[in-house]
């Protein structure tokens, strides 16, 4: 028998928690991993006292999974390459702008054998919004910082993280993860609300896998009762739609704001998986159509559009006529939106291509959010969509 497979959290966010609170006790009752499981945390002052003290004696993230206890066998550490350091499986859940930076750290600690998970929804920046975060960063001051023993989170200025900017549009988190690091990168993505996770609602999980021998493993480590994982071997497609169903969440959501009712936001939703599944397939290699078919697919597409950030903001986007970047500030508590964001890189991966006409909700969604398009227009546009010809 192999040894046990020692498993490490990167990040403790409430996904981050309510994923952990999933891990630890998944092994604690499985010798095919270690019983205990190191979690990554950056260290904050909460009420006086260390985060990692309050988890680790508390067994609670009392600020961002409040009122959901964590296993015992799950111990906060705010040192990264110690909670790392012989990790045979890695699992990212941190906001993605952190991710290069990370990685960077990681470099020369991760084993070559070890393995990865991400489950974060989010592309890197790597076109035209990257180079927008360059040139603003030439313009701030650089702080110095001392060197505490607790893991710094890492600047989000792309030319810092070395992230290697060029305007080829969308780079895949996982992708970036195992250029960054030399290992296999696998992907969770799905209709997971980290609150409904923690409180064990049922729910559906995609694990799209590069390789077939990591789903036994990877299942074993996720799955309970209400926590139902799927397996496939298509990792990009799975992670395309994590990424691609916030564009059209904020068409969906400039139709709420329009007023057009259910049927028009039934049709945007449609054509925008339609949408999707055409981008991948021309894009990326190896694309499989039943994985839009699973919950990282169409039911991650319906949540987001019916709920959610960028359904929230695209509406009052078109109700108060105040630019995004001031709503994000009003509405999301210094959360940033994905939707607008991806859809520059959208963008310029089409244009490279002449290929604009050919996805015209993409299309109006990227001009309305930064070219001032009027949403009234975005209907008009969806007449003539291609599916209709």
């Amino acid at each position: 028998m192999s040894n046990p497979r020692k498993v490490c959290i990167v990040g403790s966010g409430n996904w981050g928690s309510a994923i952990a609170r999933i891990v630890g006790q998944n092994v604690a009752k499985n010798g095919m991993f270690e019983n205990r499981v190191d979690m990554w945390v950056y260290e904050e002052t909460v009420d006086g006292k260390k985060l990692t003290e309050i988890i680790n004696t508390q067994h609670e993230n009392v600020k961002y999974l409040k009122g959901y206890k964590l296993p015992e066998n799950v111990v906060a550490n705010p040192d990264l390459k110690a909670s790392a350091s012989g990790a045979d499986i890695l699992v990212f859940v941190v906001p993605h702008q952190f991710v290069p930076g990370l990685c960077e750290q990681l470099k020369g600690v991760v084993k070559q054998n070890t393995i990865a998970v991400s489950l974060i929804k989010v592309q890197v920046d790597t076109g035209h919004f990257a180079k927008q975060l360059l040139q603003k960063s030439k313009n701030r001051k650089r702080k110095k910082t001392r060197n505490f023993q607790t893991t710094q989170m890492p600047s989000t200025d792309p030319n810092i993280n070395g992230l290697n900017i060029k305007d080829k549009g969308l780079q895949l988190i996982s992708h970036l993860i195992k250029e960054s690091l030399g290992i296999d990168c696998n992907v969770l993505m799905g209709a997971n609300l980290a609150h409904e996770v923690a409180a064990g609602n049922f729910c559906e999980t995609t694990i799209g896998v590069v390789k077939e021998e990591y789903g036994p493993v990877l299942k074993d480590l996720f799955q309970t009762d209400s926590f139902r994982c799927v397996v496939v071997e298509d990792a990009t497609t799975v992670e395309l739609c994590g990424a691609l169903k916030n564009v059209v969440a904020v068409g969906a959501g400039i139709v709420d704001g329009l007023g057009y009712g259910d049927n028009t936001k039934a049709a945007v939703i449609r054509l925008g998986l339609m949408e999707m599944v055409n981008f991948a397939q021309t894009f990326y290699k190896g694309v499989k159509i039943d994985t839009f078919l699973e919950s990282c697919g169409v039911a991650d597409l319906v949540t987001t559009c019916y709920g959610g950030r960028n359904r929230r903001v695209a509406e009052a986007f078109v109700k108060t006529k105040k630019p995004i970047k001031e709503l994000e500030a009003e509405m999301l508590n210094g959360q940033s939106l994905q939707g607008p964001h991806t859809a520059i890189e959208v963008n310029t991966m089409l244009k490279n291509k002449q290929m604009e006409d050919n996805f015209p909700l993409f299309t109006a969604i990227y001009r309305i959010c930064h070219e001032d398009f009027p949403p009234e227009d975005m209907i008009k546009c969806l007449h003539d969509h291609p599916e209709h010809m």
